[in-house]
């Protein structure tokens, strides 16, 4: 901050930067929920979109059939499972308690038991054949599990054949949509850019510079960090070519400010010195010398030595004598240091 603004106006300056930033940062909430919601203006096309009704109503149809197929394939299967292994468990304990059976009947060898003896013969049959229906409905529900499971990879692949030429025509159709939003964004940032540039040009110094500032950063964020990422890539040619495009801009700007400056600095440094004082504000006059550099030619001077009363560069009157008490002062000074008698400046406020 200037040295030689007044601590009221310090702070007052600060307060109207927080001014100025909040200013920017609430345009700058607004401008990215409109700039956000600019992507709700269309809906982006869906893949089904792209592809034949009819196939794919077809392709849906089988994918559901062979999902209910599998689903119930899946379940009896599992009951059939479940039945083999009881089937197998009846057959195991029926067999265990045979083969005692008939080794206590070869020790005793009694004829009697020969009746027994077949119709525990039948009944281990039995329990066989219970296993090997139970053993063949596991394979039939096998099989059907999968048919069904085949059944549903026909269809998958059925689906993808449809989705390859769709995807093609929803990337192109995603790829123009992609444009027009940020054609709309751009259609939006754009002015807002340009209402920017007029506003540094005339409004940055006028007594509303605050809300001006506060909307060239709105401005400024909403182009760089709203739009930019937005901007069309292909290949990044594009990216190139604009950053291309504003870094020339912005230097041939640069480079005409310059060229302004320097020439304004000629013209000035070529005025007496009288009028030179005119051009400065009294402000930026101590500030500049608070630094050790010449108000008139902004050229680093060596003020510490006490002998320097003019700018070697450009001649300008540094310091002087006070016309009442002879004490050496600032040039620029409104007022004698050490007796207070006014001083006759010309310099701005």
């Amino acid at each position: 901050m200037s040295k030689g603004l007044r601590l009221t106006e310090k702070w007052l300056q600060r307060a109207l930067w927080l001014v100025a930033f909040a200013f920017a940062s609430f345009l700058i909430g607004l401008g990215g929920k409109i700039v956000d919601n600019l992507a709700d203006v269309e809906r982006s096309p869906t893949l089904e979109q792209f592809m034949e009704p009819a196939q794919l109503a077809a392709v849906r149809r089988d994918e559901e059939d062979a999902d209910r197929r599998q689903t119930r394939a899946s379940e009896r299967y599992a009951q059939a499972v479940e039945k083999h292994g009881v089937a197998q468990a009846n057959t195991k304990s029926a067999r265990a308690g045979f083969d005692n059976w008939v080794a206590t009947r070869s020790v005793t060898a009694r004829p009697d038991q020969d009746a027994e003896l077949i119709a525990r013969t039948k009944a281990l049959e039995t329990l066989e054949a219970d296993e090997r229906r139970a053993l063949a409905a596991v394979e039939a529900q096998r099989q059907a599990l999968l048919d069904a499971t085949q059944q549903g990879e026909r269809a998958t692949r059925r689906r993808h054949e449809l989705e390859l030429p769709a995807e093609f025509r929803r990337d192109k159709a995603l790829q123009s949509l992609t444009l027009r939003i940020f054609g709309y964004r751009l259609a939006l940032t754009l002015p807002l850019l340009v209402a920017a540039g007029w506003l540094f040009k005339h409004k940055r110094k006028s007594p509303s510079w605050p809300f001006a500032w506060g909307f060239i950063f709105f401005a400024l964020f909403a182009f760089f960090f709203e739009l930019v990422p937005y901007l069309p890539s292909y290949g990044g040619y594009v990216r190139y070519i604009v950053g291309i495009i504003v870094t020339v801009v912005a230097g041939r700007y640069a480079i005409a400010a310059l060229q302004r400056y320097l020439a304004r600095q000629k013209e000035s440094e070529a005025l007496p010195d009288v009028q030179r004082r005119r051009t400065l504000r009294y402000d930026t006059a101590l500030a500049r010398l608070g630094k050790s550099v010449c108000p008139g030619c902004e050229r680093p001077v060596d003020l510490k030595d006490g002998k320097t009363d003019y700018c070697p560069h450009c001649g300008i009157g540094l310091f002087d004598r006070c016309g009442r008490c002879a004490a050496r002062k600032n040039a620029f000074g409104r007022f004698c240091f050490a007796c207070g008698t006014a001083a006759n400046t010309s310099l701005a406020d």
